[in-house]
């Protein structure tokens, strides 16, 4: 074990032996009392959602959607989070946490028609069926500045900290690597920090931002940059399902009775593409794709579960599950209409604006002037 992993907390060895690291040793009454069936759950998120990202990235390669950023990888990071956190707290997600808001209840195919371009956001943040679950953001990092200004509203409305765990509310928000370099990060960790909000930090450093390694993204872990702010922080392997929904547990409890901003740093890996506008290989070694893929959380789970007796049908259903579910994303992406050209106008601002109705009639009128009468008066296009 290298210096930089003895803070590191991890449950799960890459071959799915259950050998925690000295830091990993506070979370382990916890993590023993997860029942068979949450953690069959934890790999049957992971496997679902895998089979739903590779079908909606074979989508994009044939043109049904404008772009697609795969999660594959990124899973356990993902998975063990969003099951630690509870109905009544609030996520942020950046764009690639198709798996968070997959468990929050967000149906797939709102993701979908986001990347499509055919929406603005793709869900109602608002219906609870979406599991207080926020909407994509592309531009990056400034998420993490609304996910602390709603927990300041949090400590404001004396909805969080009170004493009642069923009623305290918690905010997590998901971030990059290379989101982390925006200010609008460090302006949040500043707000976080002075009003004690209740924000859990949720960095999935995936190594590469776009084609810049982490080593020149920071020269510290980033989980030190957030300690600089006073922030209680910490280092999780982000491949590792269990060591995540523990840490992540521990950090929503504290943050939900009153003690603070958390950070997370969770090491994991992009096994494919940033977007797939990227190609990886330009700027990645065979090498290093090789190491990280014996470092996969899927199969890591899957070894871990099979050690301790897991039925091989259980393991058959979950793929006949898989399937199913990314079949029925492609048909229901094939039967997507687009929608008339004046929604794009919709919902920019919550109420009838007449910026919008001045930008709505100039398209009408352009759209208009691509009609040319025909000499017997007819209307030629």
């Amino acid at each position: 074990m290298t210096s930089s992993e003895t803070d590191l907390v991890r449950v799960l060895e890459a071959d799915g032996r259950f050998a925690p690291s000295p830091a990993a040793e506070q979370y382990l009454p916890l993590i023993e009392a997860i029942s068979d069936a949450e953690l069959e759950q934890f790999y049957r998120d992971m496997v679902v959602i895998r089979a739903i990202d590779n079908q909606a990235t074979n989508l994009q390669r044939q043109g049904q959607l404008a772009l697609w950023p795969p999660s594959r990888g990124q899973e356990a990071a993902q998975v063990g989070s969003a099951r630690a956190a509870r109905a009544q707290d609030t996520l942020f997600p950046s764009y690639r946490e198709h798996a968070v808001a997959r468990i929050r209840g967000v149906d797939p195919i709102g993701i979908i028609k986001l990347m499509r371009g055919i929406s603005h956001g793709g869900w109602d943040p608002t219906d609870p069926a979406n599991g207080n679950t926020r909407l994509y953001t592309l531009v990056l990092g400034s998420q993490v500045l609304h996910a602390t200004g709603y927990a300041m509203g949090l400590n404001f409305g004396d909805r969080s900290g009170t004493g009642d765990p069923e009623r305290d509310e918690a905010v997590i928000v998901y971030y990059g690597d290379g989101a982390s370099s925006q200010g609008d990060v460090h302006e949040a960790m500043v707000f976080a920090a002075s009003y004690q909000t209740p924000t859990v930090f949720f960095l999935q450093n995936n190594q590469w931002a776009i084609s810049v390694p982490v080593a020149t993204q920071t020269r510290v872990p980033f989980a030190q940059r957030s300690a600089g702010y006073g922030i209680d922080s910490i280092r999780v392997d982000g491949n590792d399902v269990l060591a995540s929904y523990a840490v992540s547990r521990v950090a929503l409890d504290g943050a939900r009775a009153g003690k603070g901003p958390r950070a997370i740093e969770a090491e994991t890996y992009r096994l494919g593409a940033h977007t797939t506008s990227d190609d990886p290989t330009k700027y990645r070694t065979s090498d290093e794709e090789k190491s990280w893929e014996l470092r996969d959380p899927v199969p890591r789970m899957r070894a871990f579960l099979e050690g301790r007796g897991a039925a091989g049908s259980f393991f058959a259903e979950v793929d006949a599950e898989a399937a199913e579910a990314a079949e029925d994303l492609r048909v229901r992406t094939l039967a997507l209409e687009s929608p008339p050209a004046n929604k794009i106008f919709d919902h920019v601002y919550s109420e009838q604006h007449p910026l919008m109705d001045e930008q709505r009639a100039w398209r009408e009128q352009y759209e208009a002037s691509f009609e040319q009468p025909t000499q017997n008066g007819g209307i030629r296009a």
